[in-house]
């Protein structure tokens, strides 16, 4: 890690950690503690990290906004971060100067489409859109009759929310756009497509789960040498040791395809089928990571991990419902599959290896 990218992860842990604190939110039933949060993001200038100065935002590089990513993962931060990164970012491909206040970007998965109809005006309907009902404004990719992309800037009021909620707890929202005329619209950048979407999305979401993936194990390492049964810690019981070494196994995975696929995406002139490569491995991996690891966390925990008052429930169910965002895995193994089988059976070592 990069001198800046730590001082970035740090300012982002350092709010995170005084005003994040899974236990001090889970006993919040108001939700009182986000407004705070979310100032105290915004004077850091994180939320509009990868926006460049002259389009409202901090300039911060791909490497550092990543750094902030894993930062957010790991506290599972209830706020539409990572989606308002998003959303400045890719209004930054098209120079579009981007708003204060909360954004996401729509769509969210691979299989809804927005058309931009002859008027300039907007259509379309889009599913699991995160943090939608609480957004100000989307980044909307839209594509016309010819194929082309646009990347427009939409005001949240203008369009039909249906709420929604995923498994984490936080809001997956319909959004349906009926002839909306946009804030700004702007043509896309050559080659900027949505799978190129999709696929930031799905790194964003997998440096998350591998983020929360850290934070479960320590929880459950911290519980094992708590909880007492048959008169010794059941941290000393072989199975319980069995199971903590798999979480850790799942959560240095998790990282590991998580960073080099965001290490890929910072260093790339282009989406290639290397960073394809990179970016799909790690949405794949982490989604499975957070299956397995997951479970085995609410193992060790046994029945009080599932109750509210727990903390654990914070992390593993936003791990899990991450994995549908942006493409779950089983489809971006469908798209991988097709990769291979297009290059042929020859070339597939050569794109591993070259990694």
């Amino acid at each position: 890690m990069a001198e800046s990218e730590n001082i970035v992860a740090e300012t982002a842990e350092k709010i995170f950690a005084d005003l994040a604190d899974a236990q001090t939110i889970n006993h919040d039933k108001k939700g009182e503690w986000k407004a705070p949060l979310w100032q105290a993001l915004t004077e850091a200038g994180l939320p509009l990290a990868w926006v460049p100065e002259d389009c409202g935002g901090s300039g911060a590089s791909l490497a550092e906004g990543f750094s902030v990513l894993s930062a957010a993962g790991r506290f599972a931060v209830a706020v539409p971060l990572a989606e308002t990164m998003l959303a400045g970012w890719l209004l930054a491909q098209a120079k579009i100067a981007s708003p204060d206040g909360e954004m996401t970007v729509v769509p969210a998965s691979p299989k809804d489409r927005i058309t931009v109809n002859a008027d300039g005006s907007l259509s379309g309907r889009a599913r699991g859109v995160p943090f939608a009902k609480t957004a100000k404004h989307f980044a909307v990719l839209a594509s016309d009759a010819k194929g082309s992309f646009s990347i427009a800037l939409v005001d949240a009021s203008k369009c039909r929310i249906e709420a929604g909620i995923g498994l984490g707890g936080d809001n997956s929202d319909t959004v349906t756009l009926d002839k909306v005329q946009p804030v700004a619209t702007k043509p896309a950048p050559g080659g900027f497509d949505q799978p190129r979407l999709m696929l930031m999305g799905g790194v964003a979401r997998a440096l998350q789960i591998a983020g929360a993936l850290e934070s479960m194990l320590e929880i459950s390492v911290r519980y094992s040498n708590e909880r007492v049964a048959f008169e010794k810690k059941i941290s000393k019981f072989q199975a319980v040791q069995h199971n903590l070494a798999r979480l850790a196994g799942e959560s240095a995975a998790a990282l590991a395809a998580a960073t080099s696929a965001a290490d890929a995406i910072a260093n790339a002139t282009s989406f290639d089928d290397e960073v394809f490569l990179e970016a799909v491995a790690a949405k794949i991996r982490c989604s499975e990571a957070a299956e397995k690891g997951a479970a085995i966390a609410h193992q060790v925990h046994g029945a009080i991990g599932f109750t509210v008052e727990h903390i654990l429930h914070r992390y593993s169910l936003r791990a899990l419902a991450w994995r549908d965002d942006f493409g779950s895995e089983s489809y971006w193994a469908v798209e991988l599959g097709k990769l291979v089988c297009v290059r042929g059976a020859d070339e597939l070592w050569p794109l591993v290896a070259s990694r």
